[in-house]
């Protein structure tokens, strides 16, 4: 039996139902590209980054930005892209970005969830719809008379619906727990990444970056004037530090007093 002859048997359920499906292959298809890229590629950037930390962080930095195509080097990119220099800002910029990364690659299950619980209630109206309409035209003086065989046909062909919604729920729950398996692992990679570049972080800090003196000065300037006649120059020529004789002469005078009186 032909595929457009099944689709045209199905009754009006089956059109939402070719929505549903096209949705969920367009999400399964552009997914799979997504994980097959993510696979195949972020083993290698984990590698090279923690063995490029351990000797010099400014190459692990690098190489960590120029992966920032995929998440899990925009993972190990954000803490070392930091101009502080404290582990505590280092774990939380870890944090933030596996929660960001992690919440993208669930990009798309929602839509699959939506055509897991629709399709069998679309196949199932479906199904009712034709129900109803085959035995509409039974007759109960027609039962066991020969009008009544295009009844069962009728509905036989209303199951088809059924049987639709069925195939594009089942089809899309194979895929949706596939990719929450794939998140999972993915959580777990992030984890281990995370960890071993924290403990080399902990273990070999890097320098401290150090910030030009000229730019502090001309930013300094900028926002902050100082008032005419406040200049170093002239406080210090018109602030002399003037020496309290009096009390030095005082001093000197009650020496030979106490002397006197003994």
């Amino acid at each position: 039996m032909d595929i457009l002859d099944l689709f045209k048997k199905g009754g009006p359920a089956m059109w939402p139902l070719l929505v549903l499906s096209v949705l969920s292959l367009s999400v399964i298809f552009e997914r799979l590209w997504f994980w097959l890229r993510i696979i195949t590629q972020e083993k290698e950037i984990v590698n090279r980054v923690l063995d490029a930390a351990g000797e010099n962080w400014e190459i692990a930095q690098t190489i960590a930005q120029q992966a920032t195509d995929q998440p899990i080097g925009r993972f190990l990119y954000a803490p070392l892209r930091l101009q502080k220099n404290d582990p505590e800002t280092f774990r939380l910029a870890l944090e933030s970005t596996a929660a960001d990364e992690i919440a993208s690659m669930r990009r798309g299950e929602k839509l699959l969830e939506a055509v897991i619980a629709l399709s069998p209630l679309l196949g199932l109206l479906g199904t009712v719809l034709g129900l109803i309409q085959s035995l509409r035209s039974i007759r109960i003086g027609d039962l066991g008379t020969e009008s009544t065989a295009g009844v069962t046909t009728g509905i036989g062909e209303s199951l088809i619906s059924t049987a639709a919604g069925l195939i594009v729920a089942i089809a899309s729950l194979v895929f949706y727990r596939l990719f929450q398996s794939f998140v999972v692992n993915q959580v777990k990679v992030f984890n281990k990444a995370g960890n071993e570049l924290e403990l080399l972080y902990r273990q070999y800090p890097p320098d401290p970056h150090k910030i030009p003196t000229e730019i502090v000065a001309k930013s300094t300037s900028d926002s902050f004037r100082s008032p005419p006649g406040l200049d170093k120059k002239s406080f210090t020529k018109n602030s002399p530090i003037e020496t309290d004789d009096t009390i030095h002469n005082s001093r000197l005078n009650s020496v030979p007093e106490q002397e006197d009186e003994s």
